[in-house]
């Protein structure tokens, strides 16, 4: 069963930066994004990646991120 954690602060997504872990992103209750991964990101902004062409950028206010585990 995979574990599923809350990114909230700078060390949550440097740390899934650094780990490469998969990502879902929702926003207004909503999945948008799934097993992408984060590959920057500011005060403002997320911003993933799921293959070589498809960088998503994602206002950090208006989503939310959960790191998957297995």
């Amino acid at each position: 069963m995979p574990i599923v954690r809350p990114l909230i602060t700078d060390q949550d997504f440097q740390e899934a930066v650094d780990l490469q872990y998969p990502i879902r992103v929702f926003k207004n209750d909503h999945m948008i994004d799934s097993g992408t991964k984060v590959i920057r990101f500011t005060s403002e902004t997320i911003v993933t990646q799921s293959s070589v062409s498809s960088v998503d950028y994602h206002r950090r206010a208006e989503c939310e991120f959960f790191e998957i585990r297995k």
